[in-house]
């Protein structure tokens, strides 16, 4: 008789078994490939006999010859995966009936819901489809600004009055973790218990043995305290629920966010992920959000290609087809929502400004020219660095030039635009940049303005929340200054109708979050964008990146793949860039 132990591997992938003796392992692997379906790879190396995760569930009928000894890890993840088998098919098929019957469905399906008087229609059907019998759970993707959140509080109350749920993490960014708390009281008032696991060690601790309905925390504090939540959540397996918001925040497979809530998702019952773009770069951004789902069932044994345009068609093709979502645009669900408009305008380097741009750039340039390949991927981290300093040089030299003193270009413009707008109009504005040392000049320059920054200077949770509700509710407080890798998600700021980009992470998740802080639910007026770039400079393109990015993220949604027509896209092409610039000023 073999014996051997079952244990979960760190990534979740594959099921170590370890014999003793090790001796024994040819043969072992010899009897296994007798069990096993014939496609199935098995493996050896130092840590035993590896086998994929999602053929690990034949094991659990293993002959006389093997004596196995599971884990709790292994055998709880196991059998979630034979259980999501079966269960995935029921859930996709009660998705499918919703899409087709829609709303009358819906209503029938959520008809003991209190209060559900108050949801929109599309919110209704989301409560529908996250409450589905026997259900895994889904990605709810709908646009920002459609009510996510209140979708998820009703069907966590549906759950739990029907009896099959009795606690709920939800994981959000550090900004985010107050709104939930007052959510809950505003929607559910007095029914939950909610704690909001965050603060020192012993607060954290405090909070998760408060014997509450509801924890809310940051992905950091999930990283750090897995252990934690994981013994909270092992109380209740079946009956937990855990919830990711914005969850491209897990879009990484390797990244340690993910791999805590993957082994955290094993403790619960069902799973919900949250996001409006939750594929801000590539389709590849998509699969590990399913997988917290569905424990892997939509895309295993997909092969999906490295390469973005080869593997758009088949992921696109996979969640169509097999992935448990729903999705809703705010020009479906919101149509009285106003109109978005969007303009570039081009600026020129001021003399200064420029010089150091080009000599940066052309000695950036004649490095790459003169290495080889292998050079460059050995090196690439530090080129990456050189062009980012292009782009600070034309946010603000100062970062990188000690001695700069020069006005940059674009607080030349923003002297005029912000004179215009929030002193001769009245109107507040939304002003996005993302180098610390150009929002300290910011700051400082337009101190007259109220203004008040929001980045990862500011810490403290109930110092962002301060700075929200003072721009959102004091006259004299006309200037929001933000980094939108900090402030880019679950804010609402539509008190301002104005919105403008001074510079602008590479990374699309931030710039597509931080669009809808000021055009969601509330806002009565049509609200403009403003992208500064500084013409004939990379920033033209870094920018056209950001915009082929929402775009392609929208066809894989199967959104419209067309952008609206703006004032911008209309005169395109009908006038030089230099007309262009003087007929947005």
């Amino acid at each position: 008789m073999f014996k051997l132990e079952a244990r979960t591997t760190w990534s979740l992938d594959v099921i170590s078994l370890q014999c003793r003796p090790r001796s024994v392992e040819v043969n072992v692997m010899g009897q296994l490939r007798d069990i096993l379906p014939n496609d199935v790879r098995i493996r050896r190396s130092v840590d035993g006999i590896h086998i994929p995760s999602s053929q690990a569930h034949h094991l659990l009928r293993s002959p006389a010859e093997f004596e196995i000894r599971w884990s709790a890890s292994a055998r709880r993840f196991v059998e979630n995966r034979r259980t999501a088998h079966r269960l995935h098919g029921i859930t996709l098929c009660a998705l499918t009936d919703l899409r087709a019957d829609g709303l009358n469905l819906a209503k029938c399906l959520v008809a003991d819901t209190s209060g559900a008087d108050i949801l929109d229609a599309h919110q209704v059907i989301n409560v529908a489809a996250m409450t589905i019998n026997d259900g895994l759970g889904l990605c709810l993707f709908d646009e920002q600004g459609a009510g996510k959140t209140v979708s998820l509080i009703f069907a966590y109350d549906l759950l739990a009055s029907r009896s099959l749920a009795d606690q709920c993490l939800i994981v959000a960014p550090k900004s985010m973790l107050p709104e939930w708390e007052k959510d809950f009281e505003r929607f559910r008032p007095g029914l939950y218990k909610v704690a909001t696991v965050t603060g020192s060690l012993r607060q954290k601790l405090t909070a998760l043995r408060s014997q509450s309905d509801v924890y809310v925390t940051n992905f950091e504090t999930v990283v750090a305290m897995e252990h934690y939540f994981e013994a909270l959540l092992r109380t209740r397996p079946a009956r937990s629920v855990l919830v990711v918001d914005e969850s491209f925040f897990i879009k990484s497979p390797d990244a340690r966010r993910t791999q805590s809530l993957r082994r955290l998702r094993e403790w619960c019952g069902r799973a919900f992920v949250l996001c409006g773009t939750p594929a801000p770069n590539s389709p590849h951004d998509l699969i590990e959000q399913f997988n917290v789902v569905d424990f892997g069932v939509a895309f295993q044994g997909v092969k999906v290609p490295p390469d973005r345009a080869e593997a758009l068609p088949i992921v696109k093709q996979t969640i169509e087809q097999r992935g448990l979502y729903i999705r809703h645009l705010k020009s479906q669900v919101l149509p009285n929502l106003p109109s978005k408009r969007f303009h570039r305008l081009y600026i020129p380097l001021q003399p200064r400004q420029e010089h150091l741009y080009d000599d940066l750039r052309e000695r950036l340039v004649s490095d790459l020219c003169s290495i080889s390949e292998r050079e460059f991927q050995r090196n690439y981290t530090t080129f990456l660095a050189r062009k980012a300093a292009l782009l600070q040089i034309c946010s603000n030299p100062i970062s990188v030039v000690d001695d700069y003193e020069e006005t940059p270009a674009k607080l030349v413009l923003l002297d005029s635009l912000l004179d215009r707008w929030i002193r001769r109009e009245g109107e507040k504005v939304v002003l996005w940049s993302f180098f610390r040392a150009s929002i300290d000049a910011i700051v400082s320059r337009y101190a007259k303005f109220g203004a008040l920054r929001y980045d990862g200077t500011i810490s403290d949770v109930e110092a962002r929340g301060e700075i929200v509700w003072r721009f959102q509710n004091e006259d004299d407080v006309r200037l929001f200054v933000g980094n939108p890798a900090a402030a880019g998600a679950g804010l609402t700021l539509h008190k301002a109708r104005v919105s403008v980009y001074e510079s602008f992470s590479n990374q699309a998740a931030h710039y597509l979050q931080s669009l809808d802080r000021i055009h969601r639910r509330g806002q009565e007026r049509d609200v403009t964008y403003v992208v500064l770039l500084c013409q004939d400079t990379i920033e033209v393109a870094e920018y056209q990146k950001l915009v082929d990015k929402q775009r392609l993220a929208g066809q894989l949604l199967g959104d419209s793949p067309s952008e609206p027509v703006t004032r911008e896209s209309f005169l395109s092409g009908l006038i030089s860039r230099d007309q262009d610039q003087r007929v947005h000023s």
